[in-house]
């Protein structure tokens, strides 16, 4: 029985990241002696254990066979007779196909590299690069090699590897997937250095048009260049995106950012570059977005909100205090500051995203938290208790909350 380190602690100790979670790979084992060298056993599809001292994941050496489309397709051969070698060659980047021997209590210790497939070679010309044709047995594979693209940023696919991923769209291999699946690695995938790069690689391959067929529309889809340098709806959106990465803003921000304008998308051609209405077609399909795709409610709240609502907070600047307060009551912005807040920065990055405005001042923003924090200041309980009936208790907090606004806008 032999040990190795594998995967993505080896790779990042090889990019000098910081190591996270360590895997391992035991050479030569049976589950029954897992067990009997006390590791608690985990896997439900393949043998996994738990290390009974650290909780570091052991995984016997195993082999994987295609059954079916999709990512459980599979069958798992897993036996003391499998090569660490043939471990390694199911993995879906070389990059990740690395293992190290342990030559001592540590798992980052010094020891031999075993790196069958270049991944080494791979690092040091910064390539993405599948490890064999096995790549094209599970769609989830693309969906990394895109988000690994928004990871390290310096890196680029390798040409074969887009083809073989082009491939696998054109098989229908991406129509498999999961709608759990595609939303954690999306999510993964938007919580990376620059996410644009994940949707560029997912283009390039047309897994985007089956995945997000709302977001891949927007490209060559025109804005008035006034407003919009950039003038492409698509290259705008991946502006934004990477603003909202750059600035270390939550999921639900970054989601509700690469959402905001899909409404775009349909945007009869005979009023192009123009796009009236667009605030209520966009809120409709991330409505549907969300619910194909089963994402949380926190991001889908907030990217519905982002999308109604972020045309008309550039308004707020000509709004009378008590329209002002009524935003903010349509918004919830009083019962749910936090999410309000959120809102500001999604629109924020959108005002940001945008070619000679990336630190362009938003005026909008810095008046509504204004508002919001004056109508916070009143004590909402103690006006109410002046009253009984709900209508007039309404009435009259609106009010207290109206005096507060008008005072600070004074």
């Amino acid at each position: 029985m032999k040990t190795y380190l594998v995967g993505g602690a080896v790779r990042d100790e090889l990019l000098g990241f910081p190591v996270q979670d360590k895997d391992f790979v035991v050479v030569g084992s049976t589950p029954e002696e897992m067990v009997a060298a006390g590791f608690r056993p985990v896997g439900k599809d393949f043998p996994v254990f738990l290390h009974p001292k650290t909780h570091d994941e052991y995984a016997l050496a195993r082999t994987e066979r295609k059954t079916a489309k999709g990512y459980k397709g599979f069958t798992v051969h897993a036996s003391p007779d499998v090569t660490l070698e043939e471990d390694l060659a199911r993995r879906d980047l070389t990059i990740n196909a690395i293992a190290k021997e342990l030559d001592g209590a540590s798992a980052l210790e010094s020891g031999k590299l075993i790196d069958p497939f270049n991944g080494l070679r791979d690092i040091q010309s910064k390539t993405l690069r599948h490890v064999s044709d096995a790549f094209a047995e599970d769609p989830v594979r693309i969906l990394r090699a895109a988000r690994f693209a928004a990871r390290l940023s310096e890196f680029s696919i390798a040409p074969e590897t887009i083809t073989l991923m082009q491939n696998m769209v054109e098989d229908g291999e991406v129509d498999a997937l999961v709608a759990e699946r595609v939303w954690q690695e999306l999510a993964k995938g938007l919580m990376e250095a620059k996410p644009s790069r994940m949707f560029d690689a997912l283009r390039a391959c047309g897994a985007l048009q089956k995945i997000l067929p709302e977001l891949d529309r927007l490209w060559g889809v025109p804005q008035s260049a006034q407003h919009h340098p950039e003038v492409d709806t698509g290259v705008h959106i991946m502006l934004v995106i990477d603003y909202a990465a750059s600035h270390n803003y939550s999921l639900s921000v970054r989601f509700a950012a690469l959402l905001h304008d899909l409404g775009k998308g349909l945007t009869p051609a005979d009023v192009l570059p123009r796009h009236i209405g667009h605030e209520e077609r966009s809120f409709s399909l991330v409505k549907e977005v969300c619910k194909r795709l089963r994402v949380p409610n926190d991001c889908k709240e907030l990217a519905q909100l982002v999308a109604k609502f972020h045309g008309k907070l550039h308004q707020t600047l000509q709004m009378r205090p008590s329209t002002l307060l009524g935003f903010l009551v349509e918004l919830d912005a009083i019962r749910q500051p936090a999410r309000f807040r959120d809102f500001l920065l999604a629109c924020e990055s959108d005002s940001r995203g945008r070619t000679g405005f990336e630190n362009c001042a938003t005026p909008a923003a810095d008046l509504m938290l204004k508002v919001l924090d004056a109508a916070m200041s009143v004590d909402a309980g103690a006006v109410a208790s002046a009253y009984t009936e709900p209508l007039k208790i309404k009435a009259a907090v609106f009010e207290a909350r109206l005096d507060a606004v008008k005072l600070v806008l004074d």
